[in-house]
């Protein structure tokens, strides 16, 4: 197996362009690369990308196709993009296959590119780097440097968010090596709505002062896991499961009736709160698979909107009595619902 570099052909090393020339018999893992002209004549394995339900079933597709190429024809090229042992779990999968020998041929990583462009001494910095698609995991009670590989679309870079209440501003790094690079500094809350990502991003965290929120994070994986692969769960609808959002709110306020006050009905009452917040994470799966919003989304609309409902905690606004807070809450309240009755106005430019 060879590495094929992070960027364009001019990165690929003398060694694997030998390999190339000399194996007839080749495969690319994608043709997504800005390298993958190199590898001339080839089959690639995008299409297991489109059909399987998980990656772990594209890797086991892929790992069966070329150990019987490999048992056919003797010897068969298989080509990566970057090094073949950085975030290449394909790679790992072939090497731990006892049914065929493998020789890697090093390429060189989207990671030497990474460290020049933020200017930084890995060893010395300490970094760590983490795969985008475990980041709520991968990272949990780490405080950074941090280098997030495998950003590639909207939804891992929500999910990165959403893994925190709040983070650093982070720099992002696309197409490292190409025509179109682009590094930018973005905000934390901006950083699934300002990045367009693509399969040649990833993420530099300087540093985290809060861990990560992994049991949120866990749940949430969990919950789109059941989409993708329990049949009941992918037929569902925002309608279809209206009724079971009543049923749950209606099974914890009954839940918190039977509450005592030395933690009696405790147990009860968190099991009920895990099912209405089941509710809340499956409509919000929904939305990501449909591209309109995420649970970060949600997360943010109703923090925004406790923070801008209680002036008198977080913006100096002076109230004595609940009476004044209920007060103050409507006319909050009124102000925003008139906002939203306002039509947008045309305007040109």
């Amino acid at each position: 197996m060879a590495g094929i570099g992070p960027a364009g052909p001019d990165q690929v090393t003398v060694e694997v362009l030998a390999a190339i020339e000399r194996i007839p018999v080749r495969y690319l893992r994608t043709r997504r690369h800005p390298a993958a002209s190199v590898v001339g004549e080839s089959d690639s394995f995008d299409h297991l990308y489109d059909h399987a339900d998980t990656f772990d079933e594209v890797y086991t597709a892929i790992v069966e196709h070329l150990v019987k190429a490999a048992t056919e024809h003797h010897e068969v090229l298989y080509a990566v993009p970057g090094s073949p042992l950085v975030l290449e779990r394909s790679v790992r999968h072939l090497l731990s296959d006892d049914r065929v020998e493998v020789i890697v041929l090093a390429g060189m990583s989207f990671l030497d590119l990474a460290y020049v462009r933020l200017g930084i001494d890995p060893i010395e910095a300490g970094l760590q780097l983490v795969d985008g698609h475990v980041f709520e995991t991968a990272s949990a009670g780490r405080l950074g440097p941090l280098l997030v590989a495998h950003c590639h679309n909207q939804r891992v870079l929500s999910d990165i968010k959403l893994s925190l209440d709040d983070g650093p501003d982070v720099v992002v790094l696309q197409r490292l090596g190409l025509v179109d690079e682009h590094v930018a500094t973005v905000s934390w809350a901006d950083l699934d709505r300002e990045i367009d990502a693509d399969h040649l991003t990833s993420i530099y965290i300087p540093t985290l002062a809060a861990p990560v929120a992994s049991s949120l994070m866990a749940f949430h994986g969990t919950v789109r896991r059941l989409r993708e692969q329990c049949p009941w769960d992918r037929e569902q609808t925002h309608q279809s499961l209206a009724k079971y959002l009543t049923a749950e709110a209606l099974e914890t306020v009954e839940a918190i009736a039977q509450l005592g006050d030395d933690g009696e009905g405790d147990e009860h009452f968190i099991e009920e709160l895990g099912d209405v917040l089941l509710q809340v994470v499956m409509h919000a799966a929904i939305a990501e698979q449909q591209g309109r919003f995420t649970l970060a989304d949600v997360a943010e609309t109703v923090d925004a909107k406790m923070v801008r409902r209680h002036p008198h905690v977080f913006a100096g606004t002076v109230v004595t009595t609940v009476e004044e807070v209920e007060a103050a809450w409507a006319v909050i309240k009124a102000q925003e619902k008139a906002m939203r009755a306002i039509p947008a106005k045309n305007t040109t430019a």
